[in-house]
């Protein structure tokens, strides 16, 4: 195996050196861990780890304790980004040191690997974050953002709201799709999570953006239910979106939330909210949760009045420098 740490006990190797189920005990903790600290079910993105991992195709670095291992975190490269997908440690072994070795393994590789310009991360597991000395520091911009989550009960009894703009509310449709991502491509404009996601900034990048909500166990499986579009009544334009998925049988995530520059401040965001988390309690879901970058007081007050509490914080980094 091809390491880049010198210590004889702990070494990072490259993910493509490993077997299909030499990550298996990892796994199955840091399911456990998504579990108890986010109530979110990983077995989804574990099976997919192991899958890219038995056909060798899973980029990414692991960590060795005498030949051991006990962390890894990989990574996508598509078209001039890298994304890393996931940093875990197992807890015997957690420490600054050992997370600050997979995360400057990865940075540094997609550095190295031409055409990439740009690094985007959401690290949900990465526990030392605060105290890491991050790689390529003089490149990267850290953005807080907020864990945040809603009793099923308080959900049920928020009231109904007529925005004070005409919209009527349907059920989200695929066809829908291209009209969606250039309605977050305009809301996006100048806001600080096209800063953190750099999908947000076109149609083109928002419809790949939907796709992966859609698509992929990484936000949880999309459910359809539980996802609304606000339609201007006149133009039939689209004026808003609320998404949601299962992150557990009985937990649910609102995946995105989007209303047009026109329809802010109408309470037509309340009014998707409200019916999202509605259909999720009536499925049996005793909580919902979302994310929202810290600096975004609009989006948290109006989850905040709606009944929405902080639970945790976690960091975005990104990487971007035409390196």
């Amino acid at each position: 195996m091809a390491a880049v740490s010198d210590s004889p006990l702990a070494r990072v190797v490259e993910l493509r050196h490993l077997r299909g189920g030499d990550l298996d005990l990892l796994l199955e903790e840091e399911t456990q861990a998504w579990r108890e600290t986010l109530d979110w079910d990983f077995r989804g993105s574990a099976g997919l780890v192991r899958r890219f991992l038995e056909i060798q195709a899973l980029n990414g670095y692991a960590l060795l304790i005498n030949g051991y291992p006990v962390g890894y975190c990989y990574y996508v490269a598509e078209e001039r980004k890298g994304l890393i997908g996931d940093l875990y440690v197992m807890k015997n072994y957690l420490s600054v040191e050992n997370e600050e070795r997979l995360l400057t393994a990865v940075v540094e590789g997609l550095m190295k690997t031409p055409l990439i310009r740009r690094i985007e991360s959401q690290l949900m597991m990465l526990r030392t974050g605060p105290a890491i000395a991050l790689p390529e520091r003089r490149f990267v911009r850290t953005f807080v953002r907020n864990f945040m989550e809603i009793e099923g009960d308080i959900a049920v009894s928020l009231a109904e709201r007529q925005p004070a703009q005409p919209v009527w509310f349907d059920s989200w449709a695929e066809r829908k799709q291209d009209e969606a991502a250039t309605l977050i491509a305009s809301a996006y404009q100048g806001h600080i999570d096209s800063e953190i996601n750099d999908q947000y900034r076109s149609p083109a990048g928002a419809r790949r953006f939907l796709m992966n909500i859609v698509q992929y166990p990484g936000c949880g499986s999309f459910f359809q239910p539980a996802s609304f579009v606000a339609i201007e009544p006149g133009s039939g334009r689209l004026a808003g979106i609320c998404l949601a998925s299962l992150v557990q049988a009985d937990v649910g995530h609102v995946t995105q939330v989007c209303v047009s520059k026109a329809a802010r401040g109408t309470g037509a965001g309340y009014e998707l909210i409200r019916r999202s988390l509605n259909s999720l309690a009536s499925h049996g879901c005793r909580k919902v949760t979302l994310t929202v970058t810290a600096s975004n007081t609009e989006a948290i007050g109006l989850y905040e009045r709606m009944g929405f509490r902080k639970t945790r914080n976690f960091a975005a980094y990104v990487w971007d420098t035409g390196f």
